[in-house]
């Protein structure tokens, strides 16, 4: 049971700002362990959703609609404490101020944040709110309950397909080091039945397939801009899958 419950407390404490009981007896974590966290990606994902949909409904009987989606948002960032938006905000000054991939690494280790970093930062924020707001009715629960599982699969996924681009390791390295098609199929499993309990199995289907070649671009773009991944591409590719999913999910069940 240990070995089950350790990898996905690691997986909760790092993707999450939220302490769990008795969390302080499970430390130091293993490379093999850290890297089985990463199935468990998509669980902690929907128990962000689940507590999204459950903000919502208590927030829409106070707030009116463009309140209630602001505030999500601040709570999704809270909860997760910006890795993500810190992630792209950090990779876009990469790729703005440097020629090669070991200058734009350099560049992403500044903690200070760029031009370019803020601007794509402010607009994810805003087609994030957007998104919401475009929301159908119909489809709100479920987009907010899938919408950070997909986003962490998306991360999984990536993770397996491109190297790491960091010589000298790095905050992702020691997650990547034993990650195995194992733990991608079973984070894909967990993801595709949540999906399918929502979507069926078409939609279920459409979003996996989407979801693939976003991942797929990401591995180009990292392989060519920065020499493979790093922690803040990962973060920065969870921001784009996100976004894009409250943005096309309408469509797509449309299409299916």
């Amino acid at each position: 049971m240990e070995t089950v419950a350790r990898p996905f407390i690691f997986a909760w404490h790092f993707l999450t700002t939220i302490p769990l009981p008795l969390s302080r007896a499970y430390h130091e974590p293993t490379a093999p362990e850290l890297a089985a966290s990463m199935a468990w990606y998509p669980v902690v994902g929907m128990l962000i959703g689940g507590g999204l949909v459950a903000a919502d409904w208590a927030l829409r009987l106070v707030f009116d609609s463009a309140v209630v989606n602001a505030l999500l948002i601040v709570l999704l960032v809270v909860l997760t404490r910006g890795l993500h938006q810190d992630g792209l905000a950090d990779t876009l000054d990469g790729l703005a101020g440097g020629h090669t991939p070991s200058e734009r690494l350099s560049i992403m280790r500044d903690p200070r944040i760029g031009a370019l970093g803020a601007t794509g930062l402010f607009l994810s924020l805003i087609l994030r709110y957007a998104g919401l707001m475009a929301l159908p009715h119909d489809l709100r629960v479920l987009a907010l309950f899938c919408m950070p599982a997909v986003g962490r699969w998306t991360m999984v996924m990536l993770a397996w397909i491109a190297p790491y681009a960091r010589a000298e390791g790095g905050l992702a390295a020691p997650f990547l080091t034993h990650l195995s098609w194992r733990h991608v199929a079973v984070s894909t499993l967990v993801l595709g039945v949540g999906l399918t309990g929502g979507l069926g199995s078409v939609g279920a289907v459409l979003i996996l397939l989407t979801g693939t070649v976003v991942v797929l671009v990401s591995w180009g773009t990292c392989r060519r801009w920065f020499g493979g991944i790093t922690g803040d591409t990962l973060g920065a590719t969870n921001e784009v899958i996100e976004i894009l999913f409250l943005l096309c999910v309408p469509l797509l069940l449309r299409l299916s």
